[in-house]
């Protein structure tokens, strides 16, 4: 097949396409399956694939791997490792974001999956249900008490679809409740990434802090992910390290509450600025919700590209030779809206998934490396949308669609705020 002479190029930071990635990856995909990344004026090596069926083949071909280190007779740095460095991160911590579960490849990543991937099984996780119930309704107690007495305004995000992911997930693994503000905190660092400073300060907080939580749980075992992993780790060094059971519990527990709470946050400014739809689910909500929380995860959801994969040998896709050891990133939110797998792509509609139970969008990604946490991600979005529809029926948005903040990162579709009123105004 041969190869374009002068590749489709894009610069992930171009302001209109943070503003709205939506139709700005569409038009990309229309233009070129595959695209070469810029920064400015200057190119780079990475490579976006842009449709639906080759974003599916790079998240579950094993010639794609996420370790530049495992592409065969090449010594690669890993992609991440320059942007963290302009960053300024201490080189020291970096490697705790860079060799995580996502980011291993063949028995190391079974290894380290199969550790966890009991906690997270559609049995266990039914089992979390009551109590996802409760603490949905006791955060749904407290919300018109955080609201402005000015004007009546409370930030969903903060005080609703932040807390209920994050609590669920920290009494999962084992973090005790008065550590949890400062977890989102942390978080919230992380998240902003253009705050090189405050990074860097979150990373190591939360990297010194489960050191802290590891020594603790050795001397008073508990009922939680955390003292199993240190059980794993104590009776065989080899299954688990020590590097490796910080690095999982960090992981777990930022993408456990991270990709729920905008989830969350996403789909309720979309269900408030689709009337329709919203009636539509009110009208069935038993039957709609799951089938709704898959088409707002495709149509909104939080994260928009996958983790940079590499190609393992010389690999044809999109009418382009990837030579070997290429950096490719998977655009998930470009895949999500590619018309020859939806039908009118970017029309909300929670009608269109045939069976909640069977996933066509890539919103939680595919392959080897699914979500793990996907099912309770999910769960946890029906209980939050099925009490806050149902308490607060009047509940609107304090501000235009369009005034809504959003942190400006490639990549990712997040919030900043969420500000809404729970009653009309009088």
């Amino acid at each position: 097949m041969a190869t374009p002479a002068t590749p489709v190029t894009v610069d992930l930071l171009d302001p209109e396409l943070l503003r709205d990635p939506f139709h700005g990856y569409s038009r990309l995909r229309e233009r070129s399956p595959m695209a070469q990344v810029v920064h400015g004026d200057r190119g780079s090596a990475l490579w976006i694939v842009t449709r639906h069926a080759d974003v599916r083949l790079v998240l579950s071909d094993r010639r794609f791997v996420n370790n530049p280190r495992n592409v065969p007779g090449m010594e690669l740095e890993d992609a991440r490792t320059e942007i963290f460095r302009t960053m300024g991160i201490d080189e020291e911590y970096a490697p705790y974001l860079l060799r995580s579960v996502l980011d291993v490849d063949g028995d190391d990543h079974l290894r380290l999956r199969r550790l966890v991937s009991r906690t997270f099984t559609a049995r266990r996780v039914a089992t979390l249900l009551p109590r996802v119930r409760e603490i949905t309704g006791r955060l749904l107690d407290r919300l018109p008490d955080r609201a402005s007495p000015q004007d009546g305004v409370v930030d969903l995000l903060e005080h609703f679809a932040y807390p209920l992911p994050i609590t669920v997930i920290c009494e999962l693994v084992g973090i005790p409740e008065e550590d949890r503000e400062q977890w989102l905190r942390w978080s919230s660092a992380l998240m902003r990434s253009h705050e090189t400073g405050n990074f860097t300060a979150a990373i190591r907080g939360i990297v010194e802090h489960i050191e802290e939580l590891v020594a603790r749980r050795r001397a008073e075992p508990a009922d939680d992910l955390l003292t199993a992993l240190i059980g794993v780790h104590d009776e065989d060094g080899s299954v688990l390290s020590e590097f490796e059971l910080v690095t999982m519990v960090l992981t777990i527990v930022l993408a456990g509450h991270e990709t729920t709470a905008h989830l969350i946050g996403n789909g309720m400014v979309a269900l408030l600025t689709h009337r329709d739809q919203l009636e539509l689910l009110r009208a069935g909500t038993t039957v709609l919700l799951p089938r709704a929380v898959h088409e707002l995860m495709r149509w909104c959801g939080p994260v928009q590209a996958a983790r940079f994969r590499y190609a393992a040998e010389d690999v044809e896709i999109g009418g382009r030779r990837l030579r070997k050891g290429s950096p490719v990133m998977a655009s998930l939110v470009s895949a999500n809206f590619d018309p020859r797998r939806f039908a009118d792509p970017h029309r909300l509609d929670i009608t269109r998934q045939p069976d909640g139970r069977q996933e066509t969008h890539l919103g939680f990604g595919h392959g080897l490396h699914y979500c793990l946490g996907a099912a309770l991600a999910r769960q946890e979005a029906e209980v939050a949308f099925t009490g806050l529809l149902g308490r607060y029926p009047d509940l609107s948005l304090a501000v235009p669609p369009e005034n809504l903040d959003r942190i400006p990162m490639p990549g990712a579709w997040r919030l900043a705020a969420l500000p809404v009123r729970l009653t009309p105004t009088a």
